[in-house]
């Protein structure tokens, strides 16, 4: 047998359990380093494997299969939920009241050590060309990130390139989206407070009115920045909270917005925090309100390498025939696998989670589900990865 028919063969006899797996971490999401829970079941599996999993200072954990000596090759997996209310009936629902895997970690992880099973499986069997380090990360779903403090302690170490599979519910399963280049785009959090002297909508001249202030920002902000930015910069403003009092006859004193700001650029978003700043003190300034601006910059875009997607269509290829590889567009959602590509070549795509025919959800909502195929489909694909 080859090394792919042994992790093939490895991944098929494990499918059953993978899925029991998935199902178990959906029950119990768990948030951005929090991941206690999801962390043990991790180095379970893995103990159980034969492997030597290290864990990081909290929660997440890597471990290394194959051969020392020469180049690492790099899996990485997110194991943290979203504060968000799983409105599925499935009999796993999230167990966690406001938790859930909307963004499809569960699958991620099960890939990943579907990965990992097969693998090692090949390596005992066969031996692999490559020692390959499995990343499983805390804390993808906060800015800026869980990934810098796994850089920061050295989880790249003598890695050359790094793969990663994100779940993509608009994309049929079997499929994998492939893209040279950015895949994702910058994100920040801008979160605004405005205050002045409140009073009586009667009398809106004795107050600053931090209402119309914050209506001006809501509008003019992006409106702005759009000026502002290159158009070829794709920046996009969002709010996405606003409040501010508590009666139609009061102006209040206090009030905020919360949103994001995406772009597609890499050099526009090193400017960004500057230029938000100096629109929103010229906005206000007319209203006379006190302003107070937190700006949390996120990650820049993940932007693949091109000889490390070429290993990884070959991947697929080898996995799921070339009808399994699919061409995918960049988007505005930010990731924190941004952070390992600015470090060496690495690259990301787009794992199909739609069951053909079927509905197509959204990603950061609870309805979501997945066709769990894909988990057979993302540890097939990552375990040809490691050996491409």
């Amino acid at each position: 047998m080859t090394l792919q028919e042994h992790i093939a063969r490895a991944v098929e006899t494990a499918t059953p359990d993978l899925i029991e797996l998935r199902r178990d971490l959906h029950a119990f999401p768990e948030l951005s380093w929090q991941e206690e829970r999801t962390t043990d079941l991790v180095y379970a599996w893995m103990d159980k494997l034969g492997l030597s999993p290290q864990r990081f200072d909290g929660t997440g954990l890597s471990v290394d299969i194959g051969p020392s000596g020469g180049p690492i090759v790099a899996l990485r997996a997110d194991l943290d939920a979203l504060p968000i209310l799983d409105t599925t009936q499935d009999p796993w629902r999230s167990k966690n009241p406001g938790v859930a895997h909307a963004c499809g970690h569960d699958v991620h992880v099960s890939a990943l050590i579907g990965a990992a099973t097969a693998l090692a499986a090949a390596d005992r069997a066969i031996g692999l060309p490559y020692r390959v380090r499995l990343i499983f990360q805390p804390a993808e779903e906060v800015m800026p990130g869980g990934a810098l403090r796994l850089l920061s302690d050295g989880v790249l170490a003598g890695v050359s390139r790094i793969f990663a599979l994100h779940c993509d519910p608009s994309l049929d399963v079997g499929r994998v989206g492939i893209r040279e280049g950015a895949i994702t785009g910058a994100s920040d959090q801008i979160h605004v407070v405005l205050n002045g002297r409140g009073g009586h909508t009667s009398r809106p001249h004795l107050t600053e009115d931090l209402t119309f202030a914050l209506g001006s920002l809501i509008t003019q902000l992006p409106a702005v920045l759009s000026r502002r930015f290159d158009p070829r910069a794709g920046a996009s403003l969002v709010w996405g909270q606003v409040s501010a009092g508590n009666a139609a006859n009061v102006i209040p004193a206090v009030g905020e917005l919360k949103g994001t700001l995406r772009m597609l650029d890499a050099a526009a978003w090193h400017d960004a925090e500057h230029l938000v700043r100096g629109i929103i003190a010229d906005i206000v300034e007319p209203f006379g309100v006190g302003v107070d601006l937190t700006y949390t910059r996120g990650v820049p875009p993940v932007v693949n390498d091109f000889a490390v997607t070429e290993r990884l269509r070959h991947a697929v290829t080898a996995a799921l025939g070339p009808e399994g590889v699919a061409t995918t567009a960049q988007s505005l959602g930010g990731e924190d696998f941004a952070w390992y590509v600015e470090t060496l070549p690495g690259t990301m795509a787009r794992l199909g989670t739609r069951t053909p025919g079927g509905p197509t959800y959204d990603l950061h909502q609870g309805n979501l589900r997945v066709d769990e195929r894909a988990i057979a489909v993302g540890a097939l694909v990552l375990a040809n990865a490691a050996i491409a």
